[in-house]
């Protein structure tokens, strides 16, 4: 099998578990929708209200705060950490204490679990 199709294989595993996790989670204006994207080089959440669509706070590691730091790469543990905690801060502002999780499809390990453990950490309730 050649690299270009076992790519293929990988995506389409992931949408496919992304499928079920939606079937299950969705976010209320009471308790919105925590959602993560993680790519090689960064990382980024979004707070979703799926009644009215609409994103309601987001945090992403290529914003200037978070860039200045974690330095130059920005798709590590470290980053995923100080995501978590941004948005668990922007989320007190708003005056929002509990969130439904979608892990988006991803397995619950390295960036993805680090951010949301910032997040309990900071108060958030996942």
């Amino acid at each position: 099998m050649s690299s270009a199709t076992q790519l293929k294989q990988k995506h389409i595993r992931r949408f496919r578990r992304k499928r079920h996790v939606r079937r299950k989670v969705f976010g209320t204006p009471t308790q919105p929708r925590l959602t993560v994207f993680r790519s090689h080089k960064n990382i980024s959440c979004q707070l979703i209200d799926d009644f009215k669509g609409m994103t309601l706070a987001s945090a992403s590691s290529l914003s200037k705060d978070v860039r200045s730091q974690v330095g130059g790469y920005a798709g590590n543990v470290k980053a995923a950490e100080l995501i978590g905690k941004s948005i668990a801060e922007k989320l007190a502002s708003l005056g929002i204490t509990k969130v439904q999780f979608d892990r988006n499809g991803y397995r619950f390990h390295g960036r993805v679990k680090a951010l949301v453990e910032a997040a309990r950490k900071a108060g958030l309730k996942i």
